[in-house]
């Protein structure tokens, strides 16, 4: 797993670039294969560590935030959801995931079926707009997110309201 850590203000002890490799590949390798990037930020606020967690693997994202007084807390706790969200959907992201990712005898009672309802299907007609306009459309609203089409560069985007009460752009990339 290739690992990259970035830090915002703030200084990366080389202690702890040691302790986030290890940790890593102590508690995701059996998902991962080597090709997996994890990627780390982290940043201070208010006397916290806000650490964001993604793993990108398979055309799949895996991502966790979280925040607490130490480094090391904010990673396990990180570490922690995403191998939650990975047993949540288990069935789901098999085929996504190391063949033998589930073959362990921890994930062999954890076998939940289930499959996600759709109970709306929707469609509109979207409206070339520039991003600020597309926002002003979505808070008229009263949504999370709102999908548009971009006035600048003519493609699809969803702009959405993120938890720390900032807006945040989705663009499409075949890349």
């Amino acid at each position: 797993m290739k690992i990259t850590i970035t830090a915002k203000k703030m200084q990366i002890p080389q202690n702890f670039a040691n302790y986030a490799e290890e940790r890593l590949n102590q508690k995701l390798d059996k998902f991962f294969g080597e090709e997996a990037d994890a990627k780390i930020t982290m940043s201070e606020h208010k006397n916290q560590i806000i650490l964001e967690l993604t793993v990108f693997y398979n055309q799949m994202i895996y991502r966790a935030e979280q925040s607490a007084l130490d480094k090391k807390d904010a990673l396990d706790a990180s570490i922690d959801k995403i191998v939650r969200q990975i047993r949540k959907n288990k069935t789901k992201i098999e085929k996504k995931l190391k063949d033998n990712a589930f073959k362990t005898a921890a994930f062999a009672d954890e076998v939940k079926e289930s499959s996600y309802e759709v109970i709306r299907h929707k469609k509109f007609k979207m409206y070339p707009m520039t991003v600020e306009e597309a926002i002003l459309q979505m808070n008229l609203l009263g949504h999370s997110f709102f999908m548009f089409a971009n006035a600048v560069t003519g493609e699809t985007n969803v702009v959405y309201k993120r938890d720390d009460e900032k807006y945040a752009v989705l663009e499409p990339s075949l890349e």
